[in-house]
């Protein structure tokens, strides 16, 4: 028998008309992340609200410092600016809710939990929020001359004290505005475990530091601790600012693999 051959013209086969392009839409986002990812991180802060680190006294305040100080941060960098700002706001709202213990003011600290989510996704310059980094870089510094302004000048603190004691404050600031703040976060972009904890380590020494001023500069205007509380936060802020640091090097690291193992949607805005 003999079989019947049928030639195609590729040609023919060939798709006609205009080429269409095509983009999937989100409605239920935030600057471009899913709410549902923002809920989800909102639980997280919320729920490392509950947990102080023991080892730690916040020194003025009288209070532990919980560990959802530790993710700021990272927040920012899978959420972007915006959007990590809002996770960390809800976050932080639900947290002075169910543990108040781990609050000295409340205000201060959703304010900081904020402050924290812009300045760590703005550390990446993409294209439409090359500038961004700029003006919140005058807020912190404006948040800095205020508060040790108001120690030195207004509650008469010695200015060496002022300066030791603030020193995780000033050295964000400066980590911020040198190039450090885009090196800190490429390092989250490579592949190498090493370089990724270093970025989480300076990055969260560098926005953990914004945090703390942000905080700071509202719960000094209310509690004016004295001189000799000064020179007492000297040895222990870098203290308890490493452990932050070291606690976001151990949650992040295991959530950036995570990320990548399971190949969720990028937020447009990460940093990850």
């Amino acid at each position: 028998m003999g079989g019947v051959v049928v030639s195609v013209n590729s040609a023919s086969s060939s798709p006609s008309g205009e080429e269409r392009q095509t983009r999937s839409l989100n409605i239920a986002a935030v600057d471009g992340a899913p709410v549902s990812y923002i809920v989800s991180l909102a639980a997280v802060v919320a729920v490392l609200a509950m947990i102080p680190i023991p080892i730690s006294i916040v020194i003025g305040s009288g209070r532990n410092f919980p560990m959802s100080q530790s993710v700021y941060a990272l927040v920012g960098w899978l959420l972007g600016p915006i959007a990590g700002a809002v996770a960390n706001g809800v976050g932080a709202v639900i947290g002075v809710i169910i543990a108040p213990h781990t609050t000295s003011y409340a205000p201060a600290t959703i304010l900081g939990a904020v402050m924290g989510g812009l300045a760590s996704g703005t550390m990446i310059p993409t294209k439409s929020r090359r500038i961004w980094w700029l003006p919140l870089s005058l807020v912190f510094l404006g948040l800095y001359s205020l508060y040790a302004g108001r120690a030195v000048l207004v509650n008469r603190a010695s200015w060496v004290a002022v300066l030791l004691a603030s020193f995780i404050n000033w050295s964000a600031i400066l980590l911020y505005i040198l190039p450090t703040r885009t090196w800190f976060a490429r390092q989250l972009q490579t592949r190498d475990s090493r370089r990724i904890g270093l970025g989480l380590f300076g990055g969260t020494w560098m926005v953990a530091g914004l945090v703390h001023l942000s905080t700071g500069a509202i719960v000094y205007s209310i509690i004016n601790w004295p001189n000799e509380l000064w020179w007492a936060i000297v040895p222990l802020a870098p203290l308890e600012h490493a452990i932050r640091g070291l606690a976001a090097m151990g949650i992040g690291l295991g959530v950036i693999s995570g990320l990548r193992a399971t190949g969720l949607v990028k937020p447009p805005h990460a940093a990850y």
